[in-house]
């Protein structure tokens, strides 16, 4: 990241910034930095001037306690007063939430793709975020940084031994590195279940995309919860979406 702008709370938060166009910021999800939606970035920045931060806690970027969901959303704002004052936004995963969450309270944005936020549309699924929430908080309350990454990747579907190869692989230091800020995810999705009252407030366009490769569940609609919402499958594709399949959808979108 070679630029830094400053959040309200005096937090530096890391970000760059290419192309020319109208302006798009980038939300990642949880255990990444901004270096993660580069190749997003570089095929948007055809048509866009397009913004990849690294969230607060992550990357070059600090992390002022104490952390609140707010504290985001203002981050946000400082990323789109670099580029102008307002800006679409895409999210992918906890970063759709956060992005819809942030639209809700009033950030000036013109547009919002969120790829599969992962709120708990499944039965049950309330009860398995509960569970998920304080077992987390006891790991890194005890400094347990690989177990927490352990326990978050197995929430979303990983097999045992895939896990295990993961924890003998050259990216595991990194991703205990930003271990902790799978608290603030946490924070972000809260309950897991989708906020509808919140999303109710958001007055702009929104593109629901999902993977058709995903589980049924990550397919769900949050188009329904906003008042402007559309709902797209990727067929093919999975959480871990293509940035080639995806960026053709987001400038079809994004161009209005």
């Amino acid at each position: 990241m070679d630029k830094k702008t400053i959040s309200r709370d005096g937090t530096p938060i890391a970000y760059t910034v290419g192309g020319e166009g109208p302006p798009v910021v980038l939300v990642t999800g949880a255990m990444t930095t901004g270096a993660f939606d580069a190749p997003l970035a570089g095929l948007l920045a055809e048509r866009f001037t397009v913004v990849a931060y690294d969230r607060r806690g992550r990357g070059d970027s600090g992390d002022t306690p104490p952390y609140a969901v707010e504290r985001e959303f203002e981050d946000l704002a400082a990323l789109v007063d670099t580029v102008g004052g307002t800006a679409a936004l895409y999210g992918m995963s906890s970063g759709a939430a956060l992005a819809l969450l942030a639209a809700a309270s009033g950030l000036p944005v013109s547009r919002i793709a969120a790829y599969e936020p992962p709120y708990a549309v499944r039965e049950g699924g309330g009860r398995q975020r509960a569970e998920y929430s304080s077992r987390l908080q006891g790991l890194l309350a005890q400094g347990r940084r690989g177990d927490a990454v352990e326990l978050f990747v197995a929430l979303t579907g990983a097999s045992p031994e895939a896990i295990r190869g993961m924890r003998h692989s050259p990216a595991w230091p990194g991703l205990e590195a930003v271990a902790p800020t799978l608290a603030h995810d946490d924070a972000v999705m809260s309950d897991g279940l989708v906020p509808r009252a919140r999303l109710a407030s958001v007055g702009v366009p929104v593109l629901a995309l999902a993977g058709g490769a995903s589980p049924a569940w990550m397919r769900e609609a949050t188009a329904g919860a906003v008042p402007d919402g559309t709902h797209r499958v990727l067929e093919g594709q999975g959480h871990m979406v293509d940035p080639g399949v995806l960026a053709p959808v987001l400038t079809e979108f994004f161009a209005g």
